[in-house]
């Protein structure tokens, strides 16, 4: 049997009542006596009437529901980030629709081509490793539909943005490693072109320069998928343990190199740290339980979800176009444990 949602047809032929009566009644009119209200609310409510969003989206000129787009919900980064965007917007009463794009450009472009059809009232987008091309977020961008970039920012478009201090998160994670007396580092990093992958390369050379080691090039390997495909890590680090010189120690820059990282080893059976140490990016919860307990760069996922959803609404609720926009840095936290312990 096909369901049929309640209709306001439904409540009128049951209480004799019009179908203008009944819509004033529900939406609180001063027009409609208190006694009405409470018979109508309450029929309503028997027969689990609700309010039809097209119709409620035609009238106010709002779908109260944002989109989502990022790489993988399956990345605990990610899934973190969700639930800070969910817990603003259920607040405020909108709806989510989440998409990922897996790292592919053309994916992407299918779901902000699917979310805009559905007349979402805003965007928050973190690009795929593939995406080079943005045309298909200007093009909307430019007729006003709201934006917000969050992660992985797009420089070109003026909106609100919300990242971290990618810089400091790789600066940190490598001058420990430095401090517990490796010397050739080796930096896993996403892909070449993406804002975090560029900013996590300047903090690692930086902590380099400042306890003067020599950057070397032949030491950078990077990801095009940012790890989600093992084969990539694999081929990456294949390539750094096949050097002459070969490294004593790595800094992963992203949540899924840092696991593939350690799959790698586990697979090549290379003891973490007395062969390799590690620093990675990582928001998963059992970083410590591992053996040995991982020493991580942790993002505040969260909060940057939070901060995105807020400064989306924001701007889907304001009266006219903001002549500022903010881009709020977040600070991200090392967790220092036995996979850089200092070496003897």
């Amino acid at each position: 049997m096909k369901y049929e949602a309640a209709k306001l047809k439904d409540i009128s032929k049951a209480l004799g009542l019009s179908v203008s009566t009944i819509s004033r009644a529900l939406n609180d009119s001063y027009e409609i006596s208190e006694k009405t209200k409470k018979i109508v609310r309450e029929y309503a409510e028997k027969i689990n009437y609700r309010p039809n969003p097209v119709a409620v989206s035609l009238r106010e000129k709002r779908s109260r529901s944002i989109g989502v787009i990022i790489a993988e919900i399956a990345n605990s980064f990610f899934s973190q980030m969700i639930n800070g965007v969910e817990s603003v917007a259920h607040a405020k009463g909108y709806n989510v629709i989440i998409t990922q794009s897996l790292e592919s450009y053309e994916r992407e472009l299918s779901n902000l081509e699917f979310l805009a059809s559905r007349s979402i009232d805003g965007c928050l987008i973190s690009v795929s490793t593939e995406t080079k091309n943005f045309d298909h977020i200007t093009r909307l961008h430019k007729v006003g539909f709201p934006f917000v970039c969050f992660d992985r920012i797009i420089d070109d478009i003026k909106t609100h943005k919300v990242s971290i201090d990618n810089f400091k998160g790789a600066y940190d994670a490598t001058a420990a490693l430095i401090k517990s007396g490796f010397k050739r580092i080796a930096m896993l990093g996403n892909a070449e072109h993406l804002s975090i992958t560029q900013e996590r390369l300047s903090g690692y050379k930086q902590a380099l320069t400042d306890a003067g080691l020599v950057f070397e090039d032949s030491l950078i390997r990077y990801c095009l998928h940012g790890g989600m495909i093992y084969d990539e890590v694999e081929q990456a680090m294949n390539e750094l343990m096949g050097l002459r010189k070969k490294p004593d120690t790595f800094f992963a820059a992203s949540d899924k190199l840092t696991t593939n990282f350690v799959r790698y080893c586990k697979a090549k059976k290379i003891n973490i740290p007395n062969k390799l140490g590690l620093v990675g990016f990582s928001n998963l919860d059992l970083t410590d339980l591992l053996s040995p307990a991982l020493s991580v760069i942790r993002q505040p996922a969260f909060e940057m979800g939070k901060n995105a959803a807020e400064l989306l609404i924001k701007l889907i609720e304001a009266k006219r176009p903001p002549a500022d926009f903010e881009n709020r840095v977040l600070p991200p936290e090392l967790l220092i444990r036995g996979s850089s312990k200092k070496r003897k």
